[in-house]
């Protein structure tokens, strides 16, 4: 998903679209040659230089994040403060694209249904009762997920263009990385996955303008 806040001009649709590649708006397009034909693409950000903020979608699912997601999990203590045996625990979501799942405990993730398991010996970190007592791990957690009751379009199938906003202005997006932070006026950069990144990558594109939250789940960002 991409916001508009404070575009400045107006974008391009003149260039014909890599067959190869799917894309989700807010992504970032990069220019590529196949044959004798320019194309837009998904930028890496390095061998693809970013070009701008795709306006168009083309896949077969919509992908949101969500952004430290807290889930408190029961557990028995042993004399150590530590889990007894394995204990599991519901993410809000499943369908958990796994190269964007972090977490600040460590577990094992069941990407189908977003049930994550807590291992023994993993130390109790969180006091659900208030009694001075921890009696439960709390697991602070940042992903992607795809969404299963909301089929993918392509919004270029008509014109067989790609809509790009190039010129500077502050906008908003979901497709980031949710493996990094983004403290606010850092600089941001195109990631191999066509997604903005706080992990430098190619040329700086952007400034955080607005970190994402558990309650909206929004990058804002200005874009260079």
């Amino acid at each position: 998903m991409l916001r508009l806040l404070y575009p400045q001009g107006i974008p391009t649709g003149i260039w014909p679209i890599d067959p190869t590649v799917a894309f989700q708006a807010g992504m970032i397009g990069g220019l590529k040659q196949i044959g004798g034909e320019i194309v837009m693409t998904i930028s890496d950000g390095v061998s693809i230089q970013p070009y701008g903020i795709i306006d168009d979608m083309r896949d077969k699912a919509f992908q949101k994040p969500s952004v430290d997601e807290s889930v408190i999990v029961p557990a028995v203590a042993d004399s150590h403060g530590k889990t007894l045996v394995d204990v599991m625990g519901l993410l809000k979501y499943p369908s958990v694209v796994v190269s964007s799942f972090i977490a600040d405990v460590d577990v094992i993730l069941n990407p189908v249904n977003g049930a994550i398991t807590i291992p023994a010996g993993t130390s109790l970190n969180y006091d659900s009762n208030l009694d001075g007592v921890f009696d439960a791990v709390k697991v602070v957690c940042s992903y992607i997920r795809n969404v299963p009751d909301i089929p993918g379009d392509d919004t270029t199938m008509a014109s067989g263009k790609m809509t790009v906003w190039f010129t500077r202005g502050e906008y908003a997006t979901d497709q980031y990385d949710t493996t990094v932070a983004y403290p606010l006026n850092c600089t941001l950069y195109c990631g191999l996955d066509g997604r903005f990144t706080s992990k430098p990558n190619g040329p700086g594109i952007g400034m955080c303008t607005g970190m994402p939250s558990s309650l909206l789940n929004m990058l804002q960002f200005m874009w260079f």
